[in-house]
């Protein structure tokens, strides 16, 4: 095993002792693998530890892999995760040159599932134009626009910067649903074009005071809201039913 695989191995022994509070630690298999964001994964499975993490974070420095080491086997026992490695971790992945990797990491091997814009009822592109052009002065370029391969309830819109799509649920592709609710999610996810999100202190901010202020102008959303709230469940149990869960 390389010479680093054996530190950060080291790291992931000590936090068991810490957190397991035994004096024996499991075997530990430890690999970095092609997730496509900053994503890790630790289970045990037979008195082994299987810890997965993302190729990105390989040439983290050190004191980096320890903090995430003692993130992970913390959360693994459902313990406090200790103050310093949670603030030393952030630290490094919230750095604008790691926050342009991923940015990449994603392009480059992200697949973004793209159906049609024109739903059986409603039509995304025909929609954004008009919202375009009374909201935002017509100023907000066009992204890729999408219905969800899926129906959905659980997430009605969704705005991939990375790859500029907005994607929509095709749950709301239906004639029981009022236009104005397609409107109010789509508007919603152009906000997000509008006020891009803020990084400060090592926090992701995404519905700032003035995203929220711009979002209560849509002239349905008391309506929109209301709806979407009344209506949840049936759009859970239209979801199960046609995707067979």
């Amino acid at each position: 095993m390389p010479q680093l695989m054996q530190e950060i191995k080291k790291f992931y022994e000590e936090a068991f002792q810490i957190f397991n509070g035994k004096s024996q630690t499991p075997e530990i298999e430890l690999r970095f693998y092609p997730y496509i964001g900053i994503n890790h994964t630790i289970r045990i499975r037979e008195q082994k530890a299987f810890i997965r993490l993302a190729e990105i974070s390989r040439n983290l420095p050190l004191e980096a892999q320890k903090a995430l080491a003692f993130i992970l086997v913390a959360k693994l026992f459902r313990k406090k995760v200790p103050t310093q490695a949670k603030e030393t971790y952030r630290h490094f992945i919230k750095t604008e040159e790691f926050r342009q990797k991923v940015d990449e990491n994603k392009r480059a091997k992200g697949r973004k599932i793209i159906t049609t814009s024109k739903g059986d009822i409603y039509d995304l592109d025909e929609i954004f134009r008009s919202l375009n052009q009374i909201y935002f002065d017509g100023k907000i370029p066009l992204p890729v626009l999408t219905w969800s391969a899926r129906k959905t309830f659980r997430i009605l819109g969704h705005h991939d910067s990375t790859h500029e799509t907005i994607v929509v649920s095709r749950s709301l592709d239906a004639r029981q649903v009022p236009k104005y609710v397609v409107e109010f999610v789509v508007f919603h996810e152009m906000l997000h074009i509008f006020h891009p999100t803020i990084h400060h202190g090592g926090r992701r901010y995404n519905h700032t005071p003035a995203f929220r202020r711009n979002e209560k102008q849509f002239a349905y959303f008391e309506e929109a809201e209301s709806w979407i709230e009344q209506n949840v469940k049936n759009l859970k149990r239209n979801a199960k039913k046609i995707n067979g869960e």
